[in-house]
């Protein structure tokens, strides 16, 4: 099974970072049937090494690196948001397993496991990232004052980074990539974070909020994120009311014959009463 899907598939390039010799002996010997190239480390390695081992993959067993496990995840998932990265250590709580998928994470496979499970979960990842690098063919998405730029995980405001983080990039560019439509929370949760949302999640209204915050910061004279209550949320650049572009709309409508084309920018209900609202709510 595993020889003839190693013949078919394209070698992937993976390291691991564990010192269970018991799995590994096990792992070692499915991973040469399939010629994957793999290496293991005994512990954390500067995030430029892992740069330079052009990995498709990497596992960890966080256990093992002690106190600064979280730091080291996020490190990695930051500086490096094209790799996947699967957790794979010993019994876990719903909170830490919560935790390391927040904090970068794209699978968490919690010991004793079998070997093919893992080489399964990390084949899974690969592909997400995969499909994800297609984006980066595109060209930026430009809204507002905002530039969407998928091939740096990143937006800019006249030329000035945004600082999203991951997390907060892949979700506006999903709301940007959908050409206004409004996408209900559950759509927004499984897409961006990879999962069904449990009930009672709020992840994606706070994501939601901080985003909003950075745009507001860096394009004060925009709103780009609109919230459709007891649905989700939908993508429009749209100038905030007594701003100099919604001034330069203003005096265009007025421009325009009795019989012209209508403004191209609309205003919907997302003034400071909706978002003192939104705020009550996640406060509730």
């Amino acid at each position: 099974m595993t020889t003839e899907r190693g013949t078919s598939a394209q070698p992937l390039r993976l390291a691991v970072i564990d010192t269970d010799s018991g799995f590994l002996q096990v792992l070692d010997k499915r991973l040469e049937r399939l010629g994957w190239e793999h290496r293991t480390l005994a512990s954390a390695v500067p995030v430029e090494t892992i740069v330079a081992m052009r990995l498709s993959a990497l596992v960890i067993d966080l256990s093992i690196l002690g106190p600064g496990a979280w730091d080291y995840l996020q490190r990695v998932s930051s500086e490096l948001p094209g790799l996947g990265i699967v957790v794979c250590t010993g019994q876990s709580t719903v909170a830490q397993r919560v935790r390391g998928l927040r904090l970068g994470a794209d699978d968490w496979l919690s010991k004793p496991c079998h070997p093919e499970e893992l080489i399964a979960r990390i084949e899974a990842v690969v592909r997400r990232r995969r499909r994800s690098d297609a984006r980066q063919e595109r060209g930026p998405v430009a809204a507002g004052e905002l530039e969407i730029r998928s091939d740096r995980f990143q937006a800019f405001v006249d030329s000035a980074s945004v600082d999203l983080t991951r997390r907060e990039f892949e979700l506006i560019e999903l709301l940007a990539g959908s050409e206004g439509r409004v996408l209900e929370r559950e759509e927004i949760y499984q897409r961006v974070w990879g999962y069904a949302m449990a009930r009672g999640d709020r992840s994606v209204d706070v994501f939601v909020r901080k985003l909003r915050q950075k745009l507001e910061k860096a394009s004060p004279d925009w709103r780009y994120i609109h919230t459709h209550f007891g649905v989700g949320y939908r993508f429009a650049a749209e100038p905030v009311d007594g701003s100099e572009p919604a001034r330069r709309v203003a005096e265009a409508a007025e421009a325009e014959p009795a019989d012209g084309p209508a403004p191209a920018t609309m205003r919907f209900a997302t003034d400071d009463d909706t978002l003192a609202a939104e705020l009550r709510a996640l406060t509730s």
